[in-house]
């Protein structure tokens, strides 16, 4: 086949959070990496997904062994590590496995929560950077959008999202291991993001008694407090409102950790060493695991959350399993378009190959056979019309038959060459 896509990644299976923090992209990262990935040599359309669960690249390029070797090598690139660190971690799958997994991963059936919403809307703002960046091209564009239609399909004919718990409720589960009640405990956001904002609602809806934000930017702490009816408080001024809160729910990621062990220790002992529940969401990881072994600090990060998960997977299985169905009939669905990108140029090709020695011939008979009258000019000429399309009939309908199957590339091949596609119109002479 004369194209393949190809997707590289991990993700929360693969390899806990302390590898998938390495290769996570960060806001502002994204768009200068896509067009280093675009400007490997093989590479024709390229996205990049990264979310706190997973980090995968996906290309379409000529030669499917290129590109599962130079998209490790690329990702392991962009973050200063050696492939070997990344070897046992990372997952590869090519063409139709590729696709699968992406609209598996769209239909959240790869999530760490089946069902929750989130993967969706994060698919759509990374493709849509990819397209921003002039990264994606015809073949990604269609899948990716097929994905989005197919995450639809399923949360409409499956029900699958009605007994789904979302990373931000498995995280309100474990605060309710913690406290006996909520409704006398202070939570603290830090960072304004989608996810923090959602676990703060869980809470909220689940009664804790007051909530305050903290974000890098205060005007966008102050629109989020507003929104959720809390109290914003200045960046600058974490360790003065660090020991009222019972609650942490760390959202926000950079370069270093927001919370170190000497903060939280400074919050306990004004606390009087009440105890502080800290649940940590971002990849890179805001809060230093350090402060975990601080008596008194129940932290908790985003792989923590699969325990909780797990006890809901049962009741979802029915409902997964018919999403797998779907599934895998769109998956089909986009592979005949796909591959009828190859069989379509090649019966194009053919038909203006085979019209072309018609013209040809044509006239030569035509001038050889002197004085015609129209309508034997015309009988003539559909003689020929009938003997090219009697001859194109049985390769044409043999090529749309095997579109997507296996033997598909050898038909493909196999009228190229016998119909010798592509080659000069002296070397045919020649021959």
């Amino acid at each position: 086949m004369e194209r393949a896509i190809v997707l590289v990644g991990l993700n929360h299976r693969s390899a806990p959070v302390a590898v998938r923090e390495q290769v996570a992209f960060q806001n502002g990262q994204l768009g200068p990496a896509l067009r280093r990935l675009m400007d490997l040599e093989g590479v024709h359309e390229g996205t990049i997904v990264s979310t706190c669960n997973r980090v995968e690249v996906i290309a379409c390029g000529a030669d499917p062994t290129r590109l599962s070797a130079l998209l490790p090598r690329f990702l392991a690139g962009e973050h200063d590590l050696t492939e070997t660190a990344l070897a046992g971690h990372l997952y590869t799958h090519a063409d139709r496995e590729a696709v699968r997994h992406l609209f598996r991963v769209a239909a959240s059936l790869d999530s760490m929560v089946v069902g929750e919403p989130q993967i969706l809307g994060q698919l759509k703002e990374q493709y849509a950077a990819a397209a921003a960046a002039g990264a994606s091209g015809q073949v990604l564009h269609r899948c990716f959008h097929k994905s989005f239609s197919v995450a639809k399909r399923v949360r409409s004919e499956t029900g699958i999202a009605e007994k789904a718990v979302s990373v931000a409720s498995a995280a309100v589960e474990l605060a309710r291991g913690i406290f006996d009640r909520l409704t006398d405990k202070s939570a603290m956001l830090l960072g304004a993001g989608a996810m923090g904002e959602l676990t703060a609602r869980h809470l909220l809806a689940q009664g804790v008694g007051s909530l305050m934000v903290a974000n890098r930017t205060f005007e966008r702490a102050i629109d989020v407090a507003r929104a959720l009816g809390g109290m914003p408080v200045p960046w600058d001024g974490l360790s003065r409102t660090l020991p009222l809160a019972d609650l942490i729910i760390g959202a926000a990621s950079g370069d270093d950790f927001l919370l170190g062990p000497a903060a939280m220790e400074e919050a306990l002992r004004e606390r009087r060493r009440r105890p502080m529940f800290v649940i940590d969401l971002a990849v890179p990881r805001a809060i230093d695991p350090g402060v975990n072994a601080l008596d008194g600090v129940y932290l908790y990060d985003i792989d923590d959350l699969e325990g909780v998960i797990a006890d809901n997977r049962g009741a979802r299985a029915a409902a997964a399993a018919k999403a797998e169905t779907i599934v895998e009939a769109e998956v089909d669905a986009f592979w005949g378009w796909f591959t009828s990108l190859d069989v379509v140029p090649t019966i194009v090709a053919l038909r203006e190959k085979l019209e072309a020695l018609r013209q040809q011939e044509l006239e030569r008979t035509l001038s050889a056979m002197g004085d015609l009258d129209p309508k034997q000019r015309q009988a003539i000429e559909r003689l020929s019309v009938t003997l090219v399309n009697k001859i194109l009939h049985t390769p044409v309908t043999t090529l749309r038959r095997h579109q997507a199957d296996r033997a598909e590339p050898f038909y493909i091949e196999a009228a190229r060459r016998l119909f010798r596609l592509g080659v000069a119109a002296d070397d045919d002479e020649e021959e």
